[in-house]
């Protein structure tokens, strides 16, 4: 089973990501986080495979918050795999930060928030 934490502002989407994971491979077991301030001890509970978080404009989803949540997990956990998500849309320069987190070896990988369920799933499974 790869365990999938997910931290997203909007349950809606969250249960929506959680749903595409369990549907694109039976061996996802995706849990979601109820805030930012459970999530790390979350990920330590389940021996979380994956963390994917969203990233927005406001606390607690903010950036450099992320940041921290990602600088903790990687101590407890150093082989979780770290995914944020981004408005690319509404949020232009908050997706240039960061894609270049990824270019800068911080995160494992990013996804838009408006890519399909599909296309987030397979790049979970590559991870």
């Amino acid at each position: 089973m790869r365990r999938v934490v997910i931290d997203m502002q909007n349950a809606l989407f969250a249960d929506a990501v959680a749903g595409a994971l369990r549907r694109f491979d039976a061996d996802f077991d995706p849990v979601m986080s109820e805030s930012p301030d459970k999530t790390l001890s979350l990920c330590d509970d389940v021996l979380a495979n994956v963390l994917i978080m969203e990233v927005t404009a406001y606390t607690p989803w903010k950036f450099e918050e992320r940041m921290k949540i990602r600088d903790e997990l990687r101590k407890a956990n150093p082989d979780c795999k770290i995914v944020l998500v981004v408005d690319e849309n509404t949020e232009k320069k908050l997706a240039d930060k960061v894609r270049q987190a990824k270019k800068d070896g911080l995160i494992d990988n990013f996804i838009y928030g408006s890519v399909s369920a599909t296309y987030l799933s397979a790049v979970i499974d590559t991870l």
